[in-house]
């Protein structure tokens, strides 16, 4: 090698340890280096990272997934399960989400449907089920949340859940549940992995999360819905529904539930059908009364002061977390 080259070789190392040096020492320049760097990850990030809160569409429509769940043979009588199924103008969808409760052939359920004197023949479809559930009423409400507050007032259950009239519950699901709260006494909140699906019942996506945090709760309710069963000594502790809300009702009773001091844990299987269409109220309500409910919880977590850097540090995070499980479970792996 030429005395030449030897010497552009050592001239190119010292400028470039000058630059590292510089940017490591400079405030303005270590700032922006560091701001480069955090966006580069980002990108990566939102490329490859399976699971984003929110992202629906993630493959084309499919046939949906069927869950495995472990079975358990020679256990005591089933616990009794008390399930809510608020309902407006669903007619589309009302009788899928009943079917999947029935149909569970569970011996000890307690399920009311509670329809909010729709406008289109949803009070036909669930009709042709009343025979089989424990309730069903048609009439005004205040929305959402009054309806389920009213639905648990007719059915009472040792473990109780509510569904949304366009969700399903897995096959199989209410046996595993009642299989796990026997087995672990000590917990009182427990959820599971979501499948979308679109208006045609077809698969376009689906929620690997990862193990359960109290603390990611405090930014963000990533928890599916649809999925989630409590322990009703919990829900009477922590005050049950508030009927003021009408969006984030589910992360403000989560919160609550925390308060109460409740065990969450997230179960390492797919647990219900969340269906993705436009007129859902995920869609509808959000710019609305949606934001305010949740700027509403944000300020009562955070005491009106929420630090976003924190916010985007446990947002990440969590994706992180996801993709690790989302990997681990294509290894036949359920962390």
């Amino acid at each position: 090698m030429s005395a030449e080259r030897i010497k552009n070789m050592v001239g190119m190392a010292q400028h470039w340890a000058g630059v590292a040096r510089y940017r490591l020492t400079h405030p303005d320049a270590h700032r922006k280096y560091k701001e480069h760097f955090t966006e580069f990850i980002a990108h990566l990030e939102e490329k490859y990272i399976p699971m984003r809160l929110g992202v629906y569409m993630q493959h084309e429509p499919r046939r949906p997934y069927l869950e495995r769940f472990p079975q358990r043979h020679g256990i005591s009588e089933k616990l009794s399960i008390a399930i809510v199924t608020p309902s407006y103008n669903q007619a589309r969808f009302v009788g899928d989400t009943v079917e999947s409760v029935l149909d569970q052939n569970y011996s000890n359920l307690r399920y009311a449907v509670m329809d909010g004197d729709s406008k289109d023949n949803s009070k036909q479809v669930i009709s042709e089920y009343q025979p089989r559930l424990s309730a069903f009423v048609s009439e005004r409400d205040a929305g959402q949340s009054d309806a389920i507050k009213k639905g648990f007032s007719m059915v009472a259950g040792e473990i109780m859940a509510y569904l949304n009239s366009d969700d399903m519950l897995m096959p199989g699901v209410l046996d595993y549940v009642d299989n796990f709260f026997k087995q672990y006494k000590d917990v009182d909140v427990i959820y599971g992995h979501r499948i979308v699906i679109d208006e045609s019942g077809r698969q376009i996506g689906r929620w690997v999360l990862p193990p359960h945090s109290d603390n990611d709760l405090k930014y963000f309710d990533y928890i599916p819905q649809e999925t989630m069963f409590w322990r009703r000594k919990i829900w009477d502790k922590a005050g049950g529904i508030d009927p003021k809300f009408q969006f984030a009702m589910d992360w403000d009773l989560i919160l609550r539930f925390i308060e109460a001091g409740a065990t969450f844990r997230r179960l390492p299987f797919f647990m219900a059908y969340f269906r993705a269409h436009g007129a859902q109220k995920s869609h509808t309500i959000f710019r609305t009364s949606g934001e305010e409910e949740t700027r509403k919880i944000l300020d009562r977590v955070h005491n009106g002061a929420v630090c976003r850097r924190d916010f985007v540090s446990v947002y990440r995070s969590y994706r992180r977390r996801s993709a690790i499980s989302t990997i681990l479970l294509k290894c036949g792996i359920r962390n």
